[in-house]
């Protein structure tokens, strides 16, 4: 068993998780249930894929949950810059999330990586 505590992967995500909850409370009140939501359920699906995927027995389980957990995160990547192009995120939202996701995007590929070699 593994402690996702420990990766900084996990925590820099976790922080990211509330940061977009932060700025999709702003988000039209037309997209509650439709970008402001699979926003965050993507970003809540790549954390928890981490934490499922630390209480798998095989490396190669975990490796794939790990896997799983990225895609979710390019995904919402994806989701956020849609919201910049519709015009929901002021620039200021907008300069420190994508400045985020550079970094966190950096830290997770580093750790899928490492497990590959």
């Amino acid at each position: 068993m593994r402690n996702y505590m420990n990766l900084n992967a996990f925590k820099l995500l976790d922080d990211l998780v509330l940061e977009v909850y932060s700025i999709t409370k702003f988000f039209p009140k037309e997209e509650q249930y439709g970008l402001s939501l699979q926003l965050r359920r993507a970003l809540i699906s790549a954390t928890s894929n981490i934490v499922e995927g630390s209480y798998r027995d095989s490396q190669k389980e975990y490796y794939r949950f790990l896997e799983i957990a990225f895609s979710s995160f390019k995904e919402a990547q994806y989701q956020l810059l849609l919201a910049e192009r519709l015009g929901y995120l002021k620039t200021s939202q907008l300069t420190s999330c994508k400045a985020n996701f550079v970094i966190k995007e950096k830290v997770f590929a580093g750790l899928l990586r490492s497990m590959k070699s």
